[in-house]
């Protein structure tokens, strides 16, 4: 495990983002949401404008802890010390929501296979379960064009994103932010249930379609069974807690 010890310059404010980012990286290993050294969860560094954390090319999601995560720049400049590159997929990718959209504070993309399956036929997700419906109409899509590797891509990804903030990669994958990492977390958790309980369902028939209307009420609705501490805190603090009883390596 490549892990350094906390450099004393580090400001309070950005250990506990690198805390909060190096657990989601394992909450995610630990729920099959690794894909080799692959795939990216970014966050911006409090107080510094146009600066984020992102995972060390080369290293596995259950690798990753507080102290190895790499500081860049909305540039790709590495604002640290760190040995390890930077995945020029996932900066090309991210950088340019951090940079257009002041409420991307955390940007997840992953490859997981119910993800990619959905994102890969006709018509994308529908509203066809209780976790779909969430997420009817608040939808983007953006055609696949290949590695994400060309800056001159990012002005079409911005424009397809229009003012959703969850969007299916067609043919690639999940891409989702929020304001806090717990909001995109809990929309991940909850796109990648809908995206399983869809390919699920596509085997066993015609899938029912919830009618708009009822869709309505349900997103009006569910409000009220959240808790206090705001989108996804509870239910991440819940994972964090799984992880420690394995591994609290990750801290370091």
């Amino acid at each position: 495990m490549a892990t350094a010890i906390r450099n004393t310059q580090v400001s309070d404010a950005e250990w506990e983002a690198r805390q909060q980012l190096a657990a989601c990286y394992r909450v995610f290993d630990m729920l099959g949401w690794s894909e080799m050294i692959y795939n990216h969860i970014t966050l911006k560094v409090p107080g510094e404008d146009g600066a984020f954390l992102i995972n060390p090319f080369g290293l596995h999601f259950s690798e990753v802890t507080a102290s190895n995560l790499v500081k860049i720049d909305i540039d790709g400049n590495k604002l640290d010390d760190s040995p390890f590159p930077v995945n020029l997929a996932g900066f090309t990718q991210h950088a340019v929501f951090h940079r257009n959209l002041p409420d991307a504070h955390c940007i997840m993309h992953t490859h997981t296979t119910a993800g990619m399956a959905v994102s890969s036929v006709e018509g994308g997700l529908r509203p066809t379960n209780f976790y779909a419906c969430n997420f009817a109409g608040q939808i983007a899509y953006h055609d696949f064009e290949g590695v994400t590797v060309r800056a001159e891509e990012g002005a079409r990804l911005i424009d397809n994103l229009g003012d959703k903030r969850v969007m299916f990669l067609k043919n690639h994958g999940i891409l989702v932010m929020g304001r806090t990492l717990p909001e995109a977390f809990i929309k991940h958790w909850s796109l990648q249930r809908a995206c399983e309980i869809q390919v699920a369902t596509a085997s066993m028939g015609t899938p029912l379609e919830v009618p708009p209307e009822v869709v309505a009420v349900h997103q009006r609705d569910l409000f009220k069974v959240q808790i206090p501490g705001g989108a996804g805190k509870a239910d991440f603090d819940a994972m964090v807690r799984l992880v420690d009883k394995v591994d609290t390596n990750w801290r370091n």
